[in-house]
């Protein structure tokens, strides 16, 4: 394969049909690039749009995004998914507003030391916005190679990932970096599809080996799969009579890290025994209907309990630590779980009904 044969071919069709108009690209920065590549991992552009421009918004720097409170970020991460993301985000704006003078850093080891930023995320914010020489590797840009060139093997396997590496160097021109680079995402996101490729409007289909031995989608090779386990929960909803909802923050770290939730039990039974010792005595219990969230790794089977209060015996239940009442008519801005968010939509289409 002749590697400038293939990046012009690339460039060429970017000139035509690639996407030039989408917010990050509007008057470009290291920043607005920078959060664009980190809500774009393992999420498609249609889905981060809005949830872009509306943190834009909010976070109109990386000042703005650093001195905010961790709780408004995962606020305007709700729904987006993979909260670890946002707290790296804002993690990393902390470092750049100390030790960068605000400045999102320019040099790529400083970029790839932030957290939550790997080579291929480095790469992209650099040669997108200044168009400095650096091959990218994400989703999109791996199916297109190993299509092209039939490359076996998971591609999350390093032997595999370093025949990536060295063939996205080989094919990623020095002149018109950041064109090649888009035009290489475009080309996995609107022509090199997952399961229905359009290869017939490839500008590198005549010497795809994929396309030659069709077997297009027989690539990238899948992980192999595990059988994914389920996880099951009893989630307490309690609701006193001002609708003010019971919310526990998690951990720092780990599923939905910092993020609010309910209180969980292994079943009704001890759920609704851990009432008494917050001094309920006195409440109308309803099941909600049991759903499933689904991990990258486990299923997670929920069964929401609502628990419905109007007299306590004791203040204790208003007096617990790392609680939020959380207000169905002016709700916080604070960081929801997707989990989280759907019971308490549940509850509020109830609340209406009565």
């Amino acid at each position: 394969m002749s590697e400038l044969h293939f990046s012009q071919r690339i460039n060429d069709w970017h000139q035509q049909h690639g996407r030039k108009t989408l917010p990050w690209q509007i008057d470009k920065s290291l920043y607005k690039t920078w959060v664009s590549e980190v809500m774009l991992q393992q999420t498609q552009v249609a889905t981060v749009i809005p949830y872009f421009t509306k943190f834009m918004r909010s976070f109109p720097s990386i000042s703005y995004l650093a001195n905010a409170p961790i709780d408004e970020v995962l606020h305007h991460w709700t729904g987006l998914g993979y909260y670890a993301r946002a707290r790296n985000l804002h993690k990393a704006a902390q470092i750049v507003r100390d030790q960068f003078n605000g400045e999102f850093p320019e040099q790529f080891d400083d970029v790839l030391a932030l957290p939550g930023i790997g080579r291929s995320t480095a790469g992209a914010v650099l040669s997108l916005t200044l168009n400095k020489h650096f091959p990218i590797l994400d989703g999109n840009v791996k199916r297109v190679l190993t299509r092209h060139q039939k490359i076996e093997g998971w591609t999350g396997e390093k032997k595999v990932e370093n025949q990536l590496w060295a063939l996205a160097d080989k094919v990623t021109p020095k002149k018109d970096t950041n064109v090649f680079n888009q035009a290489m995402m475009d080309m996995g996101a609107m022509i090199c599809t997952r399961s229905k490729p359009k290869c017939r409007e490839c500008p590198v289909s005549d010497d795809c080996l994929a396309l030659a031995d069709n077997c297009m989608t027989d690539y990238p090779t899948p992980k192999a799969k595990k059988k994914i386990p389920v996880k099951t929960a009893v989630m307490l909803v309690l609701k006193d009579k001002q609708q003010a909802i019971q919310l526990i923050q998690r951990p720092p770290t780990g599923i939905w890290g910092g993020l609010w939730c309910f209180p969980e039990f292994t079943d009704n039974e001890s759920a609704l025994a851990s009432l008494t010792n917050i001094g309920i005595t006195e409440y109308n219990a309803t099941e909600l209907a049991t759903f499933r969230h689904t991990f990258s790794h486990y299923h997670f089977d929920i069964s929401p309990i609502l628990v419905e209060f109007s007299k306590q015996d004791s203040q204790q239940v208003m007096e617990q630590t790392g609680q939020l009442w959380y207000n169905l008519q002016h709700p916080q801005k604070v960081g929801l779980a997707a989990a989280t968010k759907k019971i308490l939509n549940t509850v509020n289409k109830i609340t209406h009904k009565e």
